[in-house]
């Protein structure tokens, strides 16, 4: 749970942290977790609303008229309106900008206090939409979902890995996966029956949104504030009390000490944003920071998610088929997840990104050369064909669901110390919004003009993500956070780096050594 500068004592006592597994762990981490949901749910319903005949014709007529007339024909371009997909993209815009705002809230205030602030926002929002009457009022019910994700997913990331023991912070820290696949797969369950109520069950998929909500905020004020929060406010006596309560036990003197020496290095810095770029944090900025938030929407499952009825009615299924088809590679996701938490600790970070990569790049191309071959001809897609389809796109989602979807989130949580933790996971949820609502833009007119050579894309950019693992990132699993540092310190690459950065700044290195 500790974190920030690593001193020689710091890596002692970290093998004296005592503990086990408690009632009341579990509650939190449960709780804590709830802010996936929020994520998982907007991600399925969105593209699900967008494909229902009576969302389009209230909203988006000339698209309803467009589908009509390609009702059992496959067309790239039925779905290519940019106002459209702004309905989906604006969401995550407003998540980029808010993060900012909430990162001062969740250093100064605590992590709960911000996942509570990001309900609040996600409820208001849903309930606009669930009432809209015009485009502006879905505009703005999107922008205040928005801001509740970008709240959620600065702060519930930080909350698992500060609360969880080193040696199952990988699973707990999956729980936020573990809950967007639900969500996701629930918001996929309720298009697949509000589609069938006219003309208003569009509204009751939106609306729906308030539930996760309204759970996550009544949890939240039952909900304990991280250890290291409560030091970093100064708060000594309450974050021991939590600090006992959480691991079950009294004997948390050593990983305390760490606590109190990792927010006192905190607190002497003033500018975590600027902090964040000096030399010795330079791989977290690199590959916490920038790369994998970057990566993780640049391998196209985003888009998939967002537009999978829209794909699928695409190749010319029924609206009712292609919400199916969304049903069955969301439960590949949750498949996923429930993978990756079970073997995450054991088999580590880095296995589970390369196998993935392989497996996502060779679906990719399977359905790139299916589409090149049958598709976009005016004609149905012969059964066989979109069976296979179905099945490479269920088995990238699944290689998806236990790589880059929890580890995109888990890793960048786990490497950056304390003093630049808050305003490290801004930058990754900024980074990670940017990206996911550019693809959500402009997918669908790369699936217009591009045709099949958008998944050629995908698979050569999932090339590159491999090797930026291979090359960059060293195995974090069982590392307790404090003892992060030194894995930079002995990689091959990072190693000259980081240790020019400590050479131009002895006053870390004497807080290092504290």
């Amino acid at each position: 749970m500790a974190g920030g500068f690593v001193g020689g004592e710091a890596g002692k006592r970290a093998e004296l942290y005592e503990g086990r597994i408690t009632g009341y762990f579990i509650l939190a981490c449960v709780v804590g977790s709830l802010g996936g949901s929020l994520f998982g749910y907007d991600l399925g319903v969105s593209g699900g609303v967008t494909s229902m005949d009576d969302f389009l014709k209230e909203f988006f007529p000339h698209v309803y008229r467009r589908k009509q007339a390609h009702l059992h024909e496959t067309d790239y371009c039925k779905y290519d309106n940019q106002v459209l997909t702004l309905f989906t993209s604006a969401l995550y815009f407003a998540a980029l900008v808010s993060t900012f705002g909430a990162s001062p809230v969740t250093r100064k205030y605590g992590r709960r206090i911000s996942i509570m602030c990001g309900s609040v926002s996600f409820f208001l929002g849903g309930a606009i939409n669930a009432g809209a009457v015009n485009i502006f009022m879905l505009i703005v019910g999107r922008i205040l979902l928005g801001i509740g994700i970008g709240f959620g997913n600065q702060a519930v990331p930080l909350y698992l890995s500060e609360i969880a023991p080193p040696k199952i912070r990988g699973a707990v820290n999956q729980l936020f996966q573990l809950t967007t696949c639900l969500g996701i797969l629930v918001a996929d369950i309720i298009n697949y029956f509000t589609e069938k109520l006219h003309p208003w069950g569009w509204r009751l998929s939106l609306g729906l949104a308030t539930v996760p909500a309204t759970l996550m905020f009544v949890g939240g004020a039952f909900l304990p504030e991280t250890p290291n929060s409560l030091v970093e406010q100064g708060k000594l006596d309450q974050a021991r009390l939590i600090l006992e309560k959480v691991r079950g036990t009294k004997q948390v003197d050593a990983e305390f000490e760490d606590l109190k020496e990792a927010s006192q290095a905190a607190r002497a810095v003033k500018h975590p944003f600027r902090n964040l770029l000096e030399r010795r944090n330079r791989p977290q900025l690199v590959i916490g920071a920038l790369g994998i938030p970057a990566f993780q929407q640049l391998s196209g499952m985003n888009s998939i998610l967002f537009y999978s009825p829209v794909i699928f009615q695409s190749l010319g299924m029924g609206s009712g088929a292609s919400l199916y088809s969304s049903i069955i590679t969301s439960s590949m996701l949750v498949i996923g997840a429930l993978v990756s938490m079970s073997v995450v600790d054991r088999m580590g970070r880095r296995f589970l990104f390369i196998e993935a990569g392989i497996q996502m790049i060779t679906s990719m191309v399977i359905v790139a050369v299916i589409l090149a071959l049958k598709f976009g001809h005016g004609v149905m897609l012969p059964k066989g064909l979109a069976v296979i389809l179905v099945i490479a796109i269920c088995a990238f989602v699944v290689a998806y669901g236990w790589s880059w979807g929890p580890l995109g989130w888990l890793v960048p949580s786990e490497i950056f110390p304390l003093e630049t933790r808050s305003a490290g996971q801004s930058v990754v949820v900024c980074v990670n919004m940017f990206f996911t609502a550019a693809i959500a833009q402009c997918f669908l007119a790369m699936l217009c003009h591009m045709r099949w050579g958008v998944f050629i894309l995908f698979a050569g950019l999932i090339v590159i993500m491999s090797l930026f693992v291979i090359l960059l990132l060293p195995e974090t699993k069982q590392v307790p956070i404090e003892e992060m540092s030194r894995l930079w310190e002995k990689h091959w690459f990072w190693k000259s780096i980081v240790a020019r950065g400590d050479a131009r700044n002895p006053q870390s290195q004497q807080q290092v050594s504290r």
